[in-house]
């Protein structure tokens, strides 16, 4: 489900009534692949709800530059929102996760191995009232600029035999 951040409380309610373990973890997700599905796939693993935040437009062209997200922000939402191991979807429009973190309250924070646990954004707040920080493996050769970059070269040399 896509939510809008005023409903994250109402939302996460009867999962934490339940006892169940909330999972967060955030990131850009312009042009899904499949080390994105299998880094989400093994974050929801890690508990009983998994909390995708993906950063809006602005925050993506801010972080990557003028020519990203590739993707709009509704529709790498409704991609996420579309994969069975995703509970929730929210959108944020600050270059890091620390406030919608601080809002959510995870009790477990993923984030990949091409970060350093210093790098987490919201990283010490979670561990302050007894929650948890993951980094899981990063997967090689998966990345949304190595695709970008293969498309375009892709493009360039087809046109040059034109």
């Amino acid at each position: 489900m896509i939510l809008p951040r005023e409903q994250i409380p109402s939302a996460l309610a009867p999962h934490r009534q339940r006892g169940e373990r909330i999972v967060f973890t955030n990131g850009c997700f312009d042009l899904v692949h499949s080390g994105h599905l299998l880094y989400l796939q093994a974050a929801r693993s890690l508990g009983d709800c998994l909390i995708v935040g993906l950063n809006s437009d602005r925050s993506v062209q801010r972080i990557k530059g003028p020519t990203r997200p590739v993707l709009p922000q509704q529709d790498r939402a409704l991609l996420l929102d579309s994969l069975r191991f995703v509970d929730y979807v929210v959108l944020f429009d600050e270059d890091t996760p620390e406030q919608l973190i601080r809002e959510i309250r995870p009790d477990i924070l993923v984030k990949g191995g091409d970060y350093r646990p210093h790098q987490i954004a919201g990283a010490s707040f979670v561990t302050s009232y007894g929650g948890s920080v993951v980094l899981l493996p990063y997967i090689e050769g998966k990345s949304t600029t190595a695709i970008i970059a293969r498309i375009c070269e892709t493009i360039c040399q087809t046109t040059a035999t034109e």
